[in-house]
Order: structure tokens, then sequence, then C-alpha cells
């Protein structure tokens, strides 16, 4: 796989801290296979940027650092501060009910649009994208967001929703009377120095990568098709490099005037219902927030098809840490890069929420059932040896390892290793276990076993 490499170091000439983090971005992305990526570290007094590779492994284009990669959900930062944008100029405020812009939400009144931006609505994820392809915004928002498939009282919980985000978007045309995309170039990416590119361009400004997937069989890589249905567009259909993620980073630590620091910092802020999960530690208004060493940071993390993206921010320092790879191996690079940061910058940078100590694993009687998230069905049973097991749609069931805080980890069959998975949620009221939460997803207890 040819790679070319480029490093900058902005208004300043380059570093032994800078080339070390060349070389390892260079020997990482050939381990992990991953055609080509980008990092920028901001330490607050010095700015390091490196790009290794290429931007597309059959016509051999140069990634550079101006490339712009498929976000995936890092869009959602975007959509979430061009409405926050929307509020700072009183058009609308973020406990307005989101029916008042959207009447398609007719079946869940309560729902604000503040629960729309940080996941505590109580809204189904939404369909896959090849099920909603071809549909409008307002029949996906009348079909998903009903008082039938909702999963808890709006602010009394979390669960990770792309509809939710469907919807922040369709408000967004609502208020401005432009298309999403538009809005976003208008209100956000303009005053960011951002050169606008989506998924679906025909032609771009600005050049861009295409995300890629490793064919096991023959060890080739090669470019995956951004399947991404438009109406999901305010959920992932953004694209922009690293550069411009710590450009945006700046901005939500309020050192820009797009936003404007009082709306950045209320973005910032943990929202109630919001808890931990495998995603974060907290949320906020379109952020999720990890806690370190006392300190909140914020970012987000976003995969298209085969690409891998990450923005962490630490406001009050000003450090800033963005990382773009384009395929699915990216995501195993930022982790193994994470530890190089530190080494070479002295950044410590969370990559995940902070581990709690949960005690020994423990029998959870009572969590076996069926759970909806819209049409998805979680069926979680008792295994051979009566430990429980986690299946998805009628996918082969993965074993589950409960702790007492109703915790839980997913062990792979084949490995035995554990990843943390969710939680398991009880009825205030009867203590009877009525909802799981899997990799940020809620779902609804529907049936017994």
């Amino acid at each position: 796989m040819p790679y070319s490499t480029g490093a900058a170091v902005t208004d300043r000439r380059p570093t032994l801290s800078h080339q070390a983090l060349q070389d390892r971005m260079d020997v990482l992305a050939r381990v992990h296979r991953v055609p080509g990526a980008q990092l920028v570290v901001d330490t607050g007094a010095q700015v390091l940027s490196v790009h290794t590779g290429t931007a597309d492994a059959v016509a051999g284009t140069p990634f550079t650092a101006d490339t712009a990669v498929p976000l995936g959900s890092v869009t959602k930062v975007y959509t979430a501060a061009a409405v926050m944008l929307l509020a700072e100029d009183g058009d609308l405020d973020p406990d307005d009910p989101a029916v008042e812009f959207l009447p398609e939400l007719r079946e869940v009144p309560e729902v604000t649009v503040r629960h729309l931006l940080s996941h505590t609505g109580g809204l189904p994820t939404g369909p896959d994208s090849d099920t909603a392809a071809g549909t409008t915004a307002s029949r996906y928002l009348s079909t998903v967001c009903t008082a039938r498939d909702a999963l808890f009282a709006p602010g009394t919980g979390f669960s990770y929703s792309n509809a939710g985000y469907v919807a922040a978007g369709r408000l967004v045309e609502a208020v401005t009377g432009m298309p999403w995309q538009e809005a976003v170039r208008v209100l956000l990416l303009e005053p960011l120095g951002t050169v606008p590119a989506f998924l679906g361009d025909t032609r771009s400004a600005r050049p861009v990568a295409a995300g890629h997937a490793l064919n096991t069989a023959s060890g080739r890589v090669r470019p995956a098709h951004q399947n991404l249905a438009p109406v999901e567009a305010p959920a992932g259909a953004l694209l922009a490099s690293a550069l411009d993620l710590v450009e945006l980073g700046r901005a939500l630590s309020g050192r820009s005037a797009v936003p404007a620091p009082a709306t950045a910092a209320r973005m910032r802020r943990p929202e109630p219902g919001a808890g931990p999960s495998v995603l974060a530690d907290a949320w906020g208004l379109g952020l999720a927030l990890f806690r370190q060493d006392g300190r909140w940071w914020y970012g987000h993390d976003g995969n298209a098809q085969g690409t891998s993206c990450h923005l962490r921010v630490e406001p009050d320092s000003g450090t800033a840490v963005a990382f773009t790879g384009n395929s699915g191996g990216a995501t195993a690079l930022w982790r193994d890069l994470a530890e190089d940061i530190t080494r070479i910058t002295g950044v410590r940078v969370p990559i995940a929420p902070a581990p709690a100590d949960r005690g020994a694993p423990v029998s959870l009687p009572g969590c076996a059932g069926t759970y909806r998230n819209g049409p998805l069905e979680y069926r979680i049973e008792a295994g051979a040896d009566g430990s429980p097991t986690l299946s998805v749609d009628g996918d082969s069931p993965v074993p589950l390892v409960c702790y007492p805080d109703l915790s839980c980890d997913l062990v792979d069959p084949a490995t035995g290793r554990r990843e943390p998975g969710g939680r398991f949620h009880r009825d205030p009221a009867t203590g009877v276990i009525d909802r799981v939460q899997i990799s940020g997803r809620t779902a609804r207890r529907t049936g017994t076993a």
C-alpha cells in the first residue's frame, strides 16, 4: 500500500516531538491497515498537525492536511451548534417543545429541543439507512417518533438516537427556511473557515477521502460505499478534516464569536438524565462529556462507512485533539495513538468513559426477557451455564457478564475478551428491571423470557 506523509506545525518550526508523532502515525497506519489518517494536537502552546497515506487506496490520491473525511456522527456536533445559534438569536429556546416547530412529533409533545440534542427524549434510534432511503423527513419522524415506541419519559434517561438528530436537522430547516446543508454552511461552517463538503456532493471544492474496508480473505483494502440516507444527513453527512475539527473545538471552548461563549458553555453543561454510559461519562447539548483528572473534556466519536473520526477538547486549558482515519481499522489506530500522544506531547486524552470499580460479577435474576428499541429486538436469555446471553434481531447470542451496579460487559465468544456493554435499569416504583442500555441505546422491556 503506497503511503505519502506530511506534517506541519502551526507558526513554529518542526520539533522533535512533532517528528516523533509523525513517525508513530506512519507506523500505526501500516499496522492497522489504514490507508490514510490525520491527527492534530493543540496543546494550548503549540499546534502539531500530521497526516499520512492515501485518501483513496485505488486512485492513490494523497492524504493531505486539507482532505475532508466523512465524519459520521461527529456531524451531530455541527447540527447541535446550528440549533444553539438559532437559540442565541432568539428564534427558539432549548426548552421549547419540539412539536411547536415539527408537527410530526405530535405523539411525543413533551419532547423538547434540549431532549433532541442530548439524546434524552426517549426516542428510538431510527431505522437503518437502507430502510430510511427514499423517505421524507416528515414521514420518517411521524413513523419513528410515536407514543408506542417511546423508551422512557423525556428527560429521565439516555438513549443515543439518530432520529433525534433527523428531528434537529428538520427543526433547523423549519426555522431558517433553508435546507440543512445550506443552513449549516451559513450559520457555522463559513464563520469557522471550514470549506463545506457533504456526502452526495457530485463536486467538492476541496479534496475528499473515501472510506475503506478490509477484505479479510484477500487482505486487500477497498473503498467502501457510503449508504447514509439523505434524510439522515443532519446525523452524519458532513465531511471535514482534523484541522477543521480542532477549529470547531476551539469555538465550543468559548474562544470564538460563533457561537458566543455563553452558548458554548451551555452546550458543554451535563444534562439531567444523560448519566454515564459506554459512550461517555455524561452528555451535553450535542457533546459527549468525559471526566478525567477532575476536569471535564468534551467531544464526539463518529464512524461512517469505512471511516473513524474523533474530537476531544479540554476547555479550561484550550487543549484539543482531533483524529480522522479512512478505514474501519482507524478506531484501533486512534486508541493505540492515544498512548503516544501522552508520551510525546504530555496531553492525556480520554478515549472512553472513566473506568469504574464495579466489584465482582454477579448473577442478575429477573433480567431475562424481550426488549425493544423501535424495530430492534433485544433478547436476553439464560445460557447453558445459567449466565445471561444477548441476541439482537436474532443474531447469534453473546454472553453477558453482570455487576452489582447493574452494568454489564459483552463477551467475545471467540476470544473471551470483555468489552463494556451497558447496563440494566430498574423501575423505581417496582424495582423490576424494565430497560437495558446496550452500546448507548436503550431498549424497553416488552416481555419475559
